[in-house]
């Protein structure tokens, strides 16, 4: 079997563990489309605009709904997996999970949000141990629908204490829990050659080196060929003065044959 970085998307989803994974994989390859949009809006109506407007170019996006200020699960969540529907993209509530399996269920399914219900993916800090996936997937249990875990296992901030034996021990738990665990957010591809973990990348660029507060941006062709899978993109789509669709089929096309190269190496 060839590297799995080498393979195609629809080659991975044939045998891979997770059925998010496997979605996913049939979602980039019907639309060449390998950019999740990071959605930082503080507004329903911004959210939901956005989405409605890029969501033919993007195979994800990411949201933080806790800043949407306006936030209600009918106005907000509804609509929202509404919209998935119709432009096919996967949905990633970026919550960044960290506590005791007890609590994390709680937050992932329980409260104003109800995470579990709706967001195809969330991800985790492996800082607790193990019990965080269980708790998590405790969680997942309680919906009717397929749902997926990414663990933190490094960052794009300068500075970031992911690394080393930090990111050893989160692969380590990831591999214990492949079917849930699909991927990590991380710089590059994580495992042995016989691993399909996922890798979703952020700070990725086309034009910016950083912000001034920690975060540090890498090409597109840079992460891919390191093997990221799916490029996260928000300022560099949403910024002042940016055009959100141009850029975002600047930032796809940019990816899709980023990918392309990849696999035909």
């Amino acid at each position: 079997m060839a590297k799995v970085d080498k393979l195609r998307y629809s080659e991975r989803a044939l045998v891979h563990k997770s059925a998010v994974a496997r979605r996913l994989f049939a979602v980039m390859e019907a639309k060449k489309s390998n950019l999740c949009v990071s959605l930082d809006v503080q507004t329903t109506a911004e959210l939901l605009d956005l989405v409605d407007k890029l969501g033919p170019y993007v195979c994800m996006f990411k949201t933080h709904v806790d800043v949407v200020t306006d936030y209600s699960y009918a106005a907000t969540v509804e609509p929202l997996v509404a919209l998935a529907k119709k432009h096919n993209f996967l949905i990633f509530e970026d919550r960044k999970f960290a506590d005791i399996g007890s609590t994390v269920k709680a937050q992932y399914t329980a409260g104003v949000y109800k995470i579990a219900q709706w967001s195809d993916l969330t991800n985790a800090h492996s800082v607790p141990g193990p019990g965080v996936i269980d708790g998590l997937r405790a969680g997942a249990a309680t919906v009717d629908a397929d749902r997926g875990l990414l663990l933190l296992a490094e960052m794009s901030s300068k500075g970031s204490l992911a690394t080393g034996e930090y990111t050893a021990a989160t692969l380590a738990m990831a591999q214990a829990n492949a079917d849930f665990v699909f991927g990590f957010i991380s710089q590059s591809r994580l495992g042995t050659d016989d691993d399909d973990f996922l890798v979703l990348t952020p700070g990725v660029g086309l034009d910016d080196k950083g912000d001034g507060l920690g975060q540090q941006y890498r090409t597109v062709d840079d992460a891919v060929a390191t093997g990221s899978d799916v490029l996260i993109v928000g300022r560099g789509i949403l910024g002042k003065g940016r055009d959100p669709v141009a850029e975002s089929v600047r930032y796809q096309t940019a990816g899709w044959k980023a990918y392309e190269a990849r696999v035909a190496a």
